[in-house]
């Protein structure tokens, strides 16, 4: 198997927990976040989005989409559920990742991690706010709760795990947040964790 992949991306990070902590051997090959102009050669066949993560299998076939990767990669495993509820409860979440929490964690979080600046300090606040709405959410949906579904480590937690454990490096004060807090020790605890500079 062979990953496309970039360091610093929390959407590559996913997966690759999710490959150490099922065990699964892989190369990876880095490509730049900011650099894409190689992008049309190398996933034009494999990934319609042109994005990282990609997953190769060793037919072939390319995955793309950090979320559809954890699914693929989780299901049938005790990573994903076999309840039909707590399944479409883990896809919630994920889906809730994808459209409120990454597009603005992740984004303050390049803007001033990678690029050193934000476009401007309306963006800026704006990512920030949003993001702190998700932030307001998640911790809705964990307190009293030791995971997000089902009372079990899932491919959930590691879809949120990814931008929120770095969401300091957006400007965003996790210190409010206990539930947050308590869930990002669990996670880091897990067997086969890796940091995402690994």
């Amino acid at each position: 198997m062979l990953l496309y992949d970039s360091a610093v991306s929390g959407n590559c990070y996913k997966v690759r927990l999710l490959l150490a902590q099922l065990g699964i051997p892989y190369e990876r090959q880095e490509l730049s976040v900011t650099d894409r102009s190689a992008r049309p050669a190398i996933l034009g066949g494999l990934n319609p989005a042109l994005r990282v993560p990609t997953l190769v299998l060793d037919d072939g076939r390319g995955l793309g989409e950090s979320d559809a990767i954890l699914w693929w990669l989780g299901d049938g495993t005790a990573f994903v559920p076999t309840d039909p509820w707590e399944r479409a409860k883990v896809l919630q979440w994920m889906f809730f990742e994808q459209y409120n929490h990454e597009p603005n964690i992740a984004v303050a979080r390049f803007w001033l991690h990678m690029l050193g600046a934000a476009p401007s300090q309306e963006a800026l606040a704006e990512k920030q706010r949003l993001g702190y709405l998700a932030l307001d959410a998640l911790e809705g949906g964990l307190v009293g709760r030791e995971f997000l579904v089902g009372g079990r480590y899932s491919i959930a937690d590691i879809a949120l795990y990814a931008y929120t454990h770095v969401a300091g490096e957006g400007g965003f004060d996790l210190g409010r947040y206990p539930a947050i807090s308590g869930w990002l020790a669990r996670v880091t605890a897990q067997p086969g964790h890796v940091t995402i500079d690994v």
